[in-house]
């Protein structure tokens, strides 16, 4: 089987695969949903522009961890002053990554791939760190499955490129099965000393 055929198998994968989840998860979702709603306030979702393949951009979905909170000067307060209690368990256990399987069934992203960073990171990228960009963003991948945002941006980028190089099915098969042990154990969602990952800002800064 050559490789467009595989990545013809992938997209079904990812259309199956995203249309039962969405069913499957509509119950949790809906309590998330209710919960973020609560505690936070609208909109119940994040939206924001995220590179896709190619690095062509498209509206990421997410459902909000974070409040709006602004300091006097009017600027938004660093991550974990604006992380709320309700955004840390829904983050923990990656609730907030569920709205990202309607992406999936538009073929915007992928069940599997590198996952969608910012857009300002783009001119950020090696050559090399670029190619993460010639396979469509995942909701998981092998990154997530090896530390998340427990790793440098260094090895982030390094495992991501390694996914590019060696895909298969198989290998998604792999990394979708670890996933549920990863998500079981609720680990790597922080960076140290970050309710999140601190900002890339360039090779030079590694």
């Amino acid at each position: 089987m050559n490789r467009d055929q595989q990545l013809r198998i992938k997209r079904l994968v990812d259309v199956v695969g995203a249309a039962t989840g969405l069913v499957m998860a509509a119950p949790a979702m809906a309590a998330a949903a209710l919960a973020v709603r609560a505690s936070m306030g609208s909109p119940v979702f994040f939206r924001q522009e995220r590179p896709g393949l190619g690095g062509r951009a498209f509206r990421l979905f997410k459902f909000r961890t974070m409040s709006d909170a602004r300091g006097p000067g009017g600027e938004l307060l660093p991550d974990e002053q604006r992380l709320t209690a309700v955004g840390n368990f829904i983050r923990s256990t990656s609730l907030d990554e569920l709205p990202q399987l309607l992406n999936v069934l538009k073929g915007e992203m992928s069940l599997v791939g590198p996952r969608p960073l910012l857009m300002r990171y783009l001119p950020r990228y090696s050559e090399r760190q670029a190619r993460r960009h010639d396979m469509k963003p995942g909701i998981t991948g092998l990154t997530a499955v090896r530390g998340r945002n427990a790793l440098s941006w260094a090895d982030k980028f390094e495992f991501d490129v390694r996914y590019v190089e060696d895909w298969s099915l198989a290998l998604d098969a792999r990394i979708l099965l670890e996933t549920v042990g990863r998500v079981l154990r609720r680990g790597g969602v922080s960076s140290s000393g970050h309710v999140t990952m601190p900002e890339f800002l360039g090779n030079e800064t590694e």
